[in-house]
């Protein structure tokens, strides 16, 4: 089979190499479409953390189920030809995480695509347990779980309320998802990215009030949109450590932070507005199958869709001679999906 690989940093190359062997509990995918993700070209530019060279990217994909192992076929589950997506993140089911149910956050986690190989390849082999069925998602559509399903992790976490007052900040795929998300449980969103053209997709695509954080007239803007106080709640999907030191100044007395984006340092803020609002911080980590499965579900119902976040397919035959220029220097990129 043909696969892409990441064999150093600024290194991108094609191989054929042997089909993967298929053991007793996994399942044989032929790849249809992958997402490309921030670590994939924090990996490729060579400033991803606990990462090793030469790696098969990817780790958002869509494809059909064209093999099974004995354990696999067993369970009757699926069968072949099943459309399935990926649920990366492979768990050890040993630790205390894991056993509260928390294997998003496995003290032993292995994510497929990062610290094994991925995606980028005509065929994978993955465990059974990390896939999820989606017959009834187009396939673009459902190389896009995995990010949506981060997004459904960072608003599971915020218990929203139906007409809870929520602040997105950060209108990147993850910050696009939350707020796609929190306005399918019946929240009020407002949106806030520095970036016009991306408010402009926010309103297009979702539907919802998209501002600029540094425009003067931003908390009258919030103050309006939400009768007259600061969000409930705020999601932070931006990794900026300006933006996530801020985020108590955009609650609410009683309100709650979400982090779902990350930034190497420390985070910076007044102890006594944050006591005085009595605010609930909260970080925000992967996404377990209960998301995966809760995006499914909304995306089959029409709720969700590829265009909230897409912008950009590519060829898989072609992408590789180009990596550099058509993805990683992209500025115009805000998610792109390799075809097969």
């Amino acid at each position: 089979m043909k696969s892409l690989i990441c064999k150093k940093p600024f290194e991108m190359s094609y191989a054929d190499v042997e089909m993967p062997s298929v053991k007793e509990d996994e399942v044989l995918v032929k790849v249809v479409a992958v997402g490309i993700c921030g670590t994939d070209i924090h990996a490729y530019s060579g400033n991803q953390p606990f990462f090793s060279y030469p790696r098969v990217l990817g780790h958002e994909l869509c494809g059909h189920i064209t093999a099974m192992g004995k354990e696999a076929e067993n369970e009757g589950e699926f069968i072949i030809g099943d459309k399935v997506a990926l649920i990366p993140y492979v768990a050890c089911y040993e630790c205390p995480s894991c056993k509260s149910g928390k294997t998003n956050c496995c003290e032993n986690i292995s994510v497929i695509g990062v610290h094994r190989d991925g995606g980028y390849s005509e065929y994978i082999s993955v465990p059974k347990n990390n896939i999820l069925k989606v017959n009834d998602v187009d396939n673009n559509t459902a190389a896009l779980i995995e990010p949506f399903a981060i997004s459904a992790h960072g608003v599971r976490r915020a218990q929203l309320r139906k007409g809870e007052h929520v602040l997105v900040v950060g209108a990147g795929p993850i910050g696009l998802g939350a707020a796609a998300i929190a306005a399918a449980d019946g929240a009020k969103v407002i949106v806030a990215d520095t970036q016009e053209e991306r408010r402009r997709h926010v309103e297009k695509e979702l539907g919802v009030l998209a501002v600029d954080p540094m425009a003067e007239n931003f908390e009258a803007l919030v103050l309006d949109h939400f009768d007259g106080s600061l969000a409930e709640t705020v999601i932070d999907a931006t990794g900026n450590k300006h933006a996530m030191n801020n985020a108590v100044n955009l609650i609410r007395n009683g309100g709650k932070i979400v982090f779902v984006g990350l930034f190497k340092g420390n985070l910076e803020f007044s102890d006594p507005d944050f006591h005085k609002k009595e605010t609930t911080m909260m970080g925000s980590r992967n996404a377990t199958k209960e998301d995966f499965v809760k995006v499914q579900t909304l995306m089959a119902a029409g709720k969700l869709g590829a265009n909230m976040m897409l912008t950009h397919i590519f060829d898989f035959n072609t992408i590789g001679d180009s990596y550099e220029k058509d993805v990683v220097n992209n500025k115009d990129l805000l998610k792109g999906v390799i075809s097969f």
